[in-house]
C-alpha cells in the first residue's frame, strides 16, 4: 500500500512517503542531505517584524542556511534560523544569534518532494564539477586590504567599506563578516569572510546584488570563494 503524501508533510510523513516510493529507508538527515527543502511556520512577533510584509501574520520560512540544516539533522528539539527569505521572498540575514522556532511547525511541501523523487528515480548523467573549496580556505578569510580591493566600487561610491571595517564592527553589526584576529596582530587587523560580508552589504547597506555577483565573477581575490558564494545564492534562489 502506497503511503499518501499530504500537501504539507511533517518530517515523519515525508520520510514515510519517500520510503514507499523508493523502497529504501528515509530519515530527516537523509532527506536534508538529498536536498529536501524544509520550512517552518512562524507567527508574527515584533522582534522579527522584518520577516512579515503586507499584513502577513503567519509565514512558512524556508530553512536555507547549511548550518541551520545541519542543526536540524543533528536531532535538535527546535529549528534555528540565521539566514532565510522573508514573506516577500527576499533573502535576509537575521540578527545574531538568530531565531529559534518550534520544531512542531517544520514541514516539507508536496511539490518539492515530488520533484525530489522524480530526480532520484531518473538521475541525470553526472557533470564534471569544479574542485571544492577547502574548509581551511574558507576559515582563513581575507585581510582588510584584500576585501577593499575585491569589492572596490560595489557601493557606487556611497559606501566607505574600509572605514566600516576600521570601526571595530563586522560591517553590519557585532562580528558580522569578521572571522578572527589576523595572526600578524595589529590594531583592527582582522580577517573577513567575503561571502558573509557580501550578503550583509546587500541586506543592510542595499548594495545591488548584480554588483556583488560581478565581484565574485571577476575578482581574482574572490576566486577560491566563488563556489561557496554560488552555493549560497542557489540556496536563497538568487
Amino acid at each position: 500500500m502506497t503511503t499518501s503524501l499530504p500537501y504539507r508533510a511533517t518530517a515523519d510523513e515525508a520520510c514515510a512517503w519517500l520510503a514507499s516510493q523508493t523502497g529504501t529507508p528515509w530519515t530527516l538527515a537523509r532527506l536534508l542531505d538529498e536536498g529536501g527543502q524544509p520550512y517552518v511556520w512562524l507567527d508574527y512577533s515584533d522582534d522579527w517584524a522584518e520577516l512579515f510584509h503586507d499584513g502577513v501574520t503567519r509565514y512558512a520560512a524556508p530553512v536555507v542556511f547549511i548550518e541551520d540544516k545541519q542543526y536540524l539533522a543533528s536531532g535538535s528539539d527546535d529549528v534555528w534560523l540565521r539566514l532565510t527569505r522573508d514573506s516577500g521572498n527576499l533573502a535576509i540575514a537575521l540578527k545574531e544569534p538568530g531565531l529559534r522556532a518550534s520544531r512542531d511547525g517544520l514541514h516539507f511541501q508536496e511539490r518539492d518532494l515530488l520533484k525530489l523523487v522524480k530526480e532520484l528515480l531518473n538521475p541525470r548523467p553526472a557533470e564534471p564539477q569544479a574542485p571544492p573549496v577547502m574548509e581551511s580556505q574558507l576559515m582563513k578569510g581575507l585581510e582588510r586590504s584584500e576585501i577593499v580591493q575585491a569589492f572596490a566600487g560595489v557601493g557606487g561610491g556611497k559606501l566607505n567599506l574600509e572605514q566600516g571595517m576600521l570601526k571595530g564592527e563586522g560591517v553590519f553589526g557585532d562580528d558580522g563578516a569578521r572571522v578572527r584576529k589576523n595572526s600578524r596582530g595589529g590594531k583592527n587587523n582582522y580577517l573577513w569572510n567575503p561571502v558573509t560580508l557580501a550578503f550583509g552589504l546587500h541586506d543592510v547597506h542595499r548594495v545591488p546584488m548584480p554588483h556583488l555577483k560581478k565581484a565574485f565573477a571577476t575578482q581574482p581575490l574572490l576566486r577560491s570563494w566563488k563556489a561557496a558564494w554560488l552555493e549560497s545564492l542557489a540556496l536563497l534562489g538568487e
